[in-house]
């Protein structure tokens, strides 16, 4: 029975679709790293061996010949097989092979997507894959394609021609020695197939004797990083305001996408800014830049080595992938009539005609909820303690912003101390009677990989991992308060989503699956705005692991980077009218957001692990103030200022005035 499920998985497969599965490294969810012009070498290959098992071509030692141009309705297939067409004098395989290799990274993405919609494959927020999850494991087209492959390799079985194909184009890519535990004979045995196909040859070719490959390689005649100049940065309207994603698009318009800004006595800082390395970062960062380094200071302050922000490869991807539920929306839809409690439960602190600072009563009302939803316990107390003592430590040990003694005050001494208290909660509060029958949180899941793998997830680094959680209050509560502000000063799309909430909730309290588009739709689009206007965090840092070239720039190994992914989203090839508040351009056809310009999460292996969590959350947060109250901006003729330091928040004047008391908060929150 499994055999015939694989088989008819296989037998559907093309060539490109079987390489890419050979190639997936299913230990750390991505693939196995191969030099660039070899892959694309083998994913050309890959493509011109479907073409010729579809009878399209033929070749024979000189020449490759043209049969068929007629369409297969591959769409991986039909462009190259065009090219071919066109080609007014025939060719041979090596020639195809070098001329088309450039346009193999779209051959590898679409044929990702391929293998996502035929679930085979299941795409990870991080670029990461994994084989999708079936009932049996040796069922999936992936198992059956290498075991056939490894008894062809370690057995005398005769292959049959796609076997050949298959092993040649990996032999290409040199992962055998990775797949499997290859000893002398299945080395020679690898080498013996490999030879026996003339397009196995040519591919083999094409790689070691190519002229085309430094057009697909490494420059080394990389250009100098241009200096921005200083007075240009200090006159800058957007840097006055704080604004930093609107400053990266003004010196990335003047200076192009890799620029470095020159400081008094230290190293200059890199950054990169705008849409093209943004794909580069995403597509390319895992192999050339990594995290560690910068992060290392701050997380030892928690005594903490290798938490998950500081990780990379597959000891990241299998951190990363065990936390996933409890940063999913499906968590946190589990207990809404939680959110709603606590909720209310704040908002019935709040007088009408007072006046309260945006960001520490967004923080407070975020962790009122996050508190009991992540660790089990009330942190309403200690909370301001540990943001303060966090924000210190980024700004010292990250930002480099004040020197270290000013981690090493009394003050900060004291305020660290509550780090312990909030251990000493959650471990009372997580006995195994405590827990029975209550639903799953952050601290059962760091709890429990704790216990069943202490080399990943140590005893010495929950310290960091339970306030972490906590930490983020933060930033959904910095999101909240440029949310809030947004709809408290502009009347027009407060009444759309008060129109939206009260249809949410007159009725009682809704379900998960009442957020759908069609019932939030402008609220949706609203906080997708304002996430592209006031990105919580604008800039992401890496180390150079591995000497790189971005947009024909070197950046040199150890070398530190500033990813300015956000500035794109004031960039107004990307965003039409980037100062403009508008949220129709997520809507077809403009549709703005689909591409690597709208990234209000990150980018590449590290980007946001509780997205889907985090526009839930914004969302009912935001329609529960809507439908209760009617909030404004304080004072009025407040002028929003961000304060960037360590990350993105409005400056502290501005206050939430709460005017008006639209309905009666439920009894049980007061």
């Amino acid at each position: 029975m499994a055999e015939n499920i694989a088989s008819s998985a296989a037998a559907r497969l093309s060539f490109p679709d079987e390489l890419i599965l050979m190639l997936l490294n299913e230990k750390n969810g991505y693939f196995y790293q191969v030099p660039g012009w070899d892959l694309n070498c083998a994913v050309v290959g890959a493509v011109i061996a479907e073409l010729s098992f579809l009878s399209r071509i033929d070749m024979d030692m000189e020449l490759m010949h043209l049969l068929d141009d007629s369409e297969t309705g591959d769409p991986v297939l039909d462009p190259f097989l065009k090219k071919i067409a066109d080609e007014s004098v025939q060719q041979n395989v090596q020639y195809w092979i070098e001329k088309l290799a450039i346009d193999a990274d779209l051959i590898v993405d679409m044929t990702l997507e391929r293998l996502v919609s035929l679930k085979i494959l299941e795409h990870h927020d991080g670029d990461y894959w994994t084989l999708a999850p079936t009932k049996r494991q040796e069922d999936t087209a992936s198992q059956f394609i290498k075991t056939r492959v490894s008894e062809i390799i370690f057995t005398d079985t005769i292959p049959d021609p796609r076997d050949v194909i298959i092993i040649c184009l990996v032999n290409t890519c040199d992962v055998f020695r990775f797949i499997f535990e290859l000893d002398e004979k299945a080395e020679q045995r690898i080498e013996f197939i490999s030879k026996m196909d003339l397009l196995g040859h040519s591919i083999a070719s094409a790689v070691e004797h190519t002229i085309a490959t430094p057009l697909l390689r490494r420059s080394h005649l990389s250009k100098k990083i241009p200096t921005v100049s200083p007075f240009r940065l200090l006159l800058n309207r957007n840097m006055r305001h704080g604004n930093v994603p609107a400053v990266f698009a003004d010196l990335a318009k003047s200076y192009g996408p890799v620029f470095q800004i020159r400081r008094p006595f230290s190293e200059p800082l890199i950054f990169l800014a705008g849409l093209e390395t943004n794909s580069w970062v995403h597509r390319h960062g895992r192999m050339h830049l990594r995290v560690r380094e910068y992060f290392a200071d701050f997380e030892q302050v928690y005594g903490a080595v290798g938490v998950l922000p500081s990780l990379d490869g597959g000891d990241h991807f299998r951190l990363r992938r065990a936390l996933s539920p409890a940063y999913s929306r499906k968590r946190l839809a589990g207990q809404l009539d939680q959110v709603y409690h606590y909720d209310r439960k704040f908002m019935a602190g709040w007088t009408v005609g007072e006046a309260y600072p945006a960001t520490q009563m967004c923080r407070l009302m975020m962790n009122e909820q996050l508190s009991p939803l992540f660790v089990t316990v009330n942190t309403q107390d200690i909370i301001e303690d540990l943001i303060v003592f966090k924000e210190r430590a980024l700004t010292v040990l990250i930002m480099k912003a004040l020197p270290k003694f000013m981690l090493k005050t009394f003050k900060m001494k004291r305020k660290a101390k509550k780090i312990d208290e909030l251990i000493k909660r959650v471990q009372s509060a997580h006995t195994p009677a405590q827990r029975a029958g209550c639903p799953r949180n952050l601290a059962d899941d760091l709890l429990s990989l704790h216990g069943s793998d202490p080399q990943l997830v140590p005893e010495t680094n929950l310290r960091f991992a339970f306030s972490a959680a906590l930490i983020a209050s933060v930033y959904l509560g910095d999101a909240l308060s440029f949310v809030v502000y947004a709809m408290a000063s502009q009347p027009e799309y407060y009444e759309r989503i008060r129109k939206e909430a009260d249809e949410l909730f007159d009725n009682g309290d809704p379900k998960h699956e009442d957020f759908n588009t069609a019932n939030i739709d402008v609220t949706r689009r609203f906080i997708m705005e304002c996430l592209r206007m006031y990105p919580i965090v604008p800039v992401s840092i890496r180390n150079v692991m591995n000497s790189c070239v971005v947009e024909d720039y070197e950046l040199p190994v150890g070398s530190r980077i500033y990813i300015a992914q956000t500035a794109t989203h004031y960039m107004e090839d990307h965003f039409k009218n980037p100062y403009e508040f508008d949220i129709d351009r997520y809507l077809p056809p403009r549709n703005e957001q689909n591409s690597r310009g709208y990234v209000p999460y990150g980018l590449g292996t590290h980007v946001c692990l509780g997205t889907r969590w985090m526009n839930l959350q914004l969302a009912v947060n935001l329609l529960l103030i809507a439908h209760h109250f009617t909030l404004k901006v304080s004072p009025e003729n407040y002028e929003l200022r961000f304060n960037p330091l360590p990350s993105m928040k409005p400056s502290k004047k501005l206050k939430f005035l709460i005017a008006e008391q639209h309905r009666e908060l439920p009894a049980s929150s007061s």
